[in-house]
């Protein structure tokens, strides 16, 4: 499994949404889309596509974890460099809060140019949203590709 540790870019999920620490050591990866894939952008007004992630928590909607501690959801951030793709007002591009499970849609309509190259970045988040930490650090997991 992919652990990637908090870029700097990253670091904007420790500013904005605080931390909590895991008792066991939590994993997450993006499974789809791979790092280097050329991805053809959804229709809709998003241009949103569906980003598949793997973890060994259980991904539920905010609230429904009760007091399992391997329980949460995910944030993304689409060029997590900046803010550019936010959604606008909101410090992240999307997060699975209110589904839960393993997709996450990806809105590429928010950035200023939804074509090219980008950094596709997720992190662990518990029921109260704020970041699974491992040895200090959020678990993360990153992707670049290029949409078209």
């Amino acid at each position: 499994m992919l652990r990637i540790v908090a870029t700097t870019g990253l670091a904007f999920f420790l500013l904005s949404l605080g931390s909590a620490p895991a008792q066991d050591r939590p994993t997450l990866e993006i499974v789809w889309p791979k790092g280097g894939s050329v991805i053809e952008l959804g229709n809709d007004s998003e241009k949103a596509i569906g980003v598949v992630v793997r973890s060994n928590f259980t991904l539920l909607p905010t609230g429904e974890c009760g007091d399992n501690r391997q329980c949460g959801h995910v944030h993304m951030k689409i060029d997590p460099n900046g803010d550019a793709c936010n959604i606008p007002g909101k410090p992240y591009n999307s997060m699975n809060s209110d589904v839960g499970g393993d997709v996450i849609k990806a809105r590429f309509g928010h950035c200023p140019d939804a074509a090219g190259k980008h950094v596709i970045g997720v992190l662990l988040a518990d029921d109260h949203h704020q970041p699974i930490l491992v040895d200090g650090q959020p678990v993360t997991a990153v992707v670049t590709v290029t949409t078209k």
